[in-house]
């Protein structure tokens, strides 16, 4: 029996093979599509999940609110973690990680190389963590100060083919480390990615007991079954008790005080697993860029679709040519052929169908991996599909796909009454309601992708556009400035003596990608219960002229003032935050400069205009600059010249002259820039590659069904050609149903886009307002597309020769 349902089913295909075709592209793309996204999300659902312990483990965060200023941090002070398991007995461990930015010159005999990224972590980190040790004792291995586990390739690059393990190297800054333990990589998803990991023996800050700062990211190993929400209902008493003594001393009020104006402060727990996808940082953030849950809802609602749309045109195309086949299924039944048998005689012809869409779309998927990997930052692999697992999930995939193409229409087909199938008399306008109820469903998702990709194309080109307030073009940032050493000054001087060069400002402070965060905490004299943490910038004379940022009251610091190291300069958010309205200039403010309640006084010399120190997903905050002490860490250098590479290129060589043996290294400050909304970038992209396969697969299913409506109406448009009818008037006959059709999807589209999409730009503080042209282009982009596609096989069927179709009267 099976065999004979794989044989009639062959034939079948052979016969029908138009058909066939649009229903394999469809479905091929629609599989193609689902199993991209699922490589995405399943690597994305995936992080951190490799610890052993992971479903106990919790990273504490600390929650503010400081006036009007929300603070969400990943990192808290020292003593938290071990404050914590000496407090609650659901706590049963606790380690944490202190990060030492940027990369470490490490000198091993006579060679040093600048390499890796290196943290202090607690002697019990290899024990919470599930990073086994190739060569050393997980137990012991950073118990001693002075003692550090590398990665394999971090050993083979300092060692060679030399045992690791206990040899000696001088990290610069840091001193003498010996090597105890070797790591294989990080998994890549991980949360975080370093090379050395130091002990945190000896890092005396380590045990330093201030509640009041730090930056330690504190993970907790909590007993099982712990419920997190009632364990945080325990903390802000621990806030109080450690904390509020030394909140009093360092701000000048009671704890009590602090939370009556309107203050918060807080720990909260963030789940392991959690960290990709869920944080949201405003201060100190993660180790590296994070994912977004959203991202995986669209993407996985795309693939979803997609695969819908595919089985959708099956369906459509399955249902709509059953007038083909009512004889074939009477005669069937007269025979003896019971409905269960028919309906696996279908449901075997959308196997075969779902089993070549799915060889088809693994090929399509193989081709198109790279770009995909590509647009979404990933370095995905198509191997990953080959997993037992996997194997098993495409299966199910596969015949699920086979269902829901084939289910509909084996179980229709196979109703057909034999008597009225062989008198002919059969018609499927039954079916017809269904069919107009998925090419609106179709349309749909189409109109809305088309929606959602005018909305973030607009809101990125916004960004691009919108005045930031200051000049981001032809600026090269050398963040690493400072490895030159006593070289920086002679360094500045070439750069400033090359004729391409406009402008060289002594800062790493930039307004753009990775950037020095300093805070402060800030009063004005005239209120000084009125606190507030400002972003801090240290800037030399040419800092303001090199970014071309405004001036727009007092003046900027000058070497001709010597007063002006203790001068700032304030952005205009920061007038309205301290209440300093009026005139500024030559007002006073007042800084923290320790945890006792030490203060200094700054005076405001000049206002700079408000700029966007973050990106546009948060609104521009109070900052103020300071004149720095003369100490470079980086250069900002302005370009004269539209030949980049060229100044580049002197500038490399000039770096080389001075043979520090460091290497060059910058960026340019509107890439930074940019790469500040990389998310939104490849979100632009894949939306258009989906919108447009989406409507490309509807629209498949759409000449299908064309097509099939012109061969059932054959004759009639045979005769109403003879009785005069032209061309266009027997397309409109033709595709009136269908753009009906369309017109109702986009009726139920527009405020389903509106609503989607307005909830995605509520994550910008300045954003574009949707109007209502974006609605009417998608709409005629849609009709456009559509009525090109009816148009096409209508044409072909009007411009038939009548005579065909009337021969047989």
């Amino acid at each position: 029996m099976l065999r004979n349902y794989f044989k009639t089913a062959w034939r079948t295909i052979l016969k029908n093979k138009a058909l066939f075709s649009i229903n394999i592209i469809g479905l091929s793309l629609g599989i193609a599509t689902c199993l991209a996204i699922t490589l995405f999300v399943v690597d994305e659902l995936s992080y951190d999940r490799f610890n052993e312990k992971a479903d106990q483990m919790a990273r504490v965060i600390l929650k503010a609110k400081l006036g009007d200023e929300i603070i969400r941090e990943s990192s808290v002070p020292a003593p938290v973690a071990a404050t914590l398991v000496e407090e609650f007995p659901e706590v049963l461990d606790a380690t944490r990680i202190s990060n030492t930015y940027g990369l470490q010159k490490v000198t091993y005999k006579e060679n040093t190389i600048r390499k890796g990224k290196m943290v202090f972590v607690d002697p019990n980190f290899f024990e919470l963590f599930t990073l086994p040790l190739i060569k050393g004792d997980a137990n012991t291995a950073l118990d001693e100060p002075n003692t550090v586990v590398l990665t394999r390739n971090q050993a083979e690059t300092y060692f060679g083919k030399e045992d690791p393990l206990n040899k000696v190297i001088t990290i610069e800054d840091r001193g003498l480390y010996t090597v105890t333990g070797v790591i294989e990589e990080v998994p890549a998803n991980s949360h975080f990615h370093f090379d050395l990991f130091a002990s945190m023996e000896g890092n005396p800050d380590a045990k330093n007991q201030r509640w009041m700062q730090g930056s330690y990211t504190s993970y907790l190993l909590l007993a099982e079954g712990t419920n997190l929400n009632q364990f945080e209902n325990k903390l802000p008493a621990i806030v109080k008790k450690y904390m509020g003594s030394q909140l009093e001393e360092g701000l000048g009020m009671t704890y009590e005080k602090f939370l009556e104006t309107g203050n918060e402060v807080g720990l909260y727990l963030q789940p392991l697993k959690d960290i990709h996808l869920y944080s949201n940082f405003t201060g100190t953030g993660d180790f590296e860029a994070g994912g977004d849950i959203n991202t995986v809802y669209m993407f996985s609602a795309i693939a979803l679709f997609m695969l819908l749309i595919a089985c959708i045109n099956f369906m459509n195309l399955s249902t709509a040519g059953a007038s083909k086949r009512v004889k074939e299924i009477g005669m069937r039944k007269v025979l003896g052929s019971r409905k269960g048998q028919l309906v696996g005689q279908f449901l075997t012809e959308s196997l075969i169908a779902a089993l070549i869409a799915m060889v088809i779309g693994f090929i399509i998927l193989a081709l198109a991996l790279p770009y995909f990997n590509n647009l979404s930052g990933k370095s995905l692999e198509i191997d990953y599909l080959f997993s037992p697992q996997v194997v098993l999930a495409l299966i199910g995939l596969t015949v699920l796909t086979s269902f829901l193409a084939g289910g509909y229409p084996a179980f229709f087909m196979s109703s057909f009454k034999p008597i009225q199938t062989l008198k002919n008399r059969f018609t499927t306008h039954g079916g017809k309601g269904i069919r107009s109820g998925l090419v609106v469903f179709q349309f749909v998702i189409s109109v809305g992708l088309i929606i959602g990709t005018l909305v973030v194309g607009q809101q990125m080109d916004y960004i691009q556009n919108k005045d930031i307030g200051y000049n981001r073009e032809q600026l090269i940032v050398v963040r690493d400035a400072f490895l030159l050493g006593n070289n920086v000054p002679a360094y500045k001087d070439e750069l400033l003596n090359n004729p391409n060069v406009l402008n060289v400002s002594n800062s790493s402070f930039i307004p753009a990608g990775p950037t020095d965060n300093n805070m402060q905490m800030i009063s004005p004299v005239h209120n000084t219960e009125l606190k507030r943490r400002t972003n801090f910038y240290f800037v030399d004379e040419e800092y303001i002229p090199t970014m071309g940022m405004e001036i727009i009251a007092g003046r900027n610091f000058s070497k001709e003032f010597g007063t002006d190291s203790t001068n700032v300069i304030i952005n205009e958010t920061a007038i309205k935050t301290f209440g300093l309205e009026g005139n500024p200039i030559g007002q006073t403010v007042l800084r923290s400069t320790d945890l006792e309640g030490g203060r200094e006084r700054l005076n405001i010399i000049g206002v700079v205009k408000d700029f966007h120190a973050r990106s546009l997903h948060e609104p521009i905050e109070p900052l103020m600059m300071m004149l720095s002490n003369n100490e470079v860490t980086g250069l900002i250098v302005k370009s004269k010249t539209a030949d980049i590479s060229s100044l580049i290129g002197n500038m490399r060589n000039e770096w080389e002259s001075f043979g520090s043996g460091e290497i060059f290294d910058y960026a340019f400050l509107d890439e930074l820039y940019n790469e500040t909304y990389f998310k939104e970038q490849n979100m632009n992209s894949i939306l258009r590659i989906f919108a447009l396969l989406t409507i490309f697969v509807a629209c498949l299913g759409l000449f299908g069904l064309v097509t099939f409506t012109a061969e059932q109406r054959f004759k009639e448009i045979g005769i109403r050609k003879v009785l005069g009818s032209s061309v266009p008037q027997i397309v409109g006959l033709l595709a009136k149903d269908f753009l009906k059709l369309i017109l109702i999807s986009m009726v139920i589209a527009f405020p389903l886009g509106y609503y989607l999409m307005g909830k995605w730009l509520q994550d910008f503080t300045y954003r574009i307002e949707m109007e209502w042209w974006v609605f009417a282009l998608a709409g005629l982009m849609t009709l456009f597309i559509a009525f090109f596609t009816i148009s096409y096989r209508s044409i072909q069927a009007a411009n038939a020769n009548p005579v065909k179709s009337l021969r047989a009267e």
